[in-house]
């Protein structure tokens, strides 16, 4: 009988959840020897790696992994990450935030609170191009809603090309050209070697002055200082943040009073319980019946 062991802060709530699904013959414990599947958060499975001695499959509750790349841990289980449950939420967010642009709402709130009637024009989603760094399960689903508001997708890889609604699709060395032209540049990519600073200031400036660059990814793929003198000098309109280098921000970042920057502290898409149990239920019938599991990490990539 598996024996699962979950490593979370809502500990109860998926511990409940799991419950309800009824998945056979598995047996929730809390002994960290006894289990061989572990639900939890990568920082929290960290602290307790050494410990499990028995696990053969880790899942984490969580789309990034970074904590359990390190190369002096163990890697002698199966680890899997939440895949295909964040597309929805982030693509709420992402253009949430270029619908607040275009339509002006902050500027329209700042008229109303100045008693000042602005009619100044709104702009349209329809015809701007979207560029995505990355596109994995995430940048697909925010590909396939730009094609809801008649936008060009524009796509920057590795190597894959999976997403059929995606226009045009560039790959190292290109990522210049990629970026000319584009008015939203929203990277999803994970933290790699191969992401540090992706976002730098030659491709800052290769972007249009009116561009938008939103980061719902990994802030390690920002060089921090160059964003910073790319919305200080105008080189492109703005930038929304979900994530940073450093979380929490230190108080004397400078992205805390950066022109035209907004920041919105990791909390762009979170795991909900819910959506993390289905796909722990789908990964775990897999797991009992010996058939590869879905979302499989792959320790030397680091996703």
């Amino acid at each position: 009988m598996p024996k699962l062991l979950i490593l979370s802060r809502e500990q109860d709530e998926y511990t409940k959840h799991i419950r309800q699904a009824d998945l056979p013959n598995l047996n929730i414990v809390t002994e960290h020897s006894e289990c061989e599947i572990v639900l939890g958060e990568p920082r929290i499975i960290r602290e307790h790696l050494a410990q499990l001695s028995n696990v053969k499959w880790i899942q984490s509750i969580y789309a990034g992994v970074e904590a359990l790349m390190d190369p002096s841990l163990r890697r002698d289980y199966i680890l899997t990450n939440a895949r295909g449950v964040f597309g929805e939420l982030m693509s709420e967010y992402v253009f949430g935030y270029m619908l607040a642009h275009e339509k002006r709402i902050f500027e329209r709130f700042k008229a109303q609170q100045a008693k000042k009637w602005d009619r100044s024009e709104s702009g349209l989603l329809r015809g701007k191009t979207l560029g995505l760094l990355g596109v994995g399960s995430i940048g697909a689903h925010l590909a396939g809603t730009a094609k809801h508001f008649g936008m060009p997708v524009m796509g920057f890889t590795r190597a894959s090309e999976d997403c059929m609604v995606v226009d045009r699709y560039y790959h190292e060395p290109d990522i210049l050209k990629f970026a000319n032209n584009l008015d939203y540049l929203v990277s999803v990519l994970p933290r790699t070697k191969d992401t540090n600073k992706i976002v730098n200031m030659d491709l800052l400036d290769a972007l249009p002055p009116h561009a938008i660059f939103i980061n719902v990814g990994r802030g390690n793929a920002v060089d921090e200082p160059a964003l910073v003198e790319a919305l200080e000098q105008g080189k492109i309109a703005g930038a929304v943040l979900d994530v940073t280098e450093k979380e929490p921000l230190p108080e004397d970042h400078p992205f805390w009073t950066t022109p035209n920057l907004l920041l919105t502290f990791h909390t762009s898409a979170i795991s909900y319980p819910e959506d993390i149990t289905k796909l722990f239920s789908e990964n775990y019938h897999l797991y009992i019946e010996g058939k590869p599991l879905k979302y499989q990490v792959d320790f030397e990539r680091g996703y």
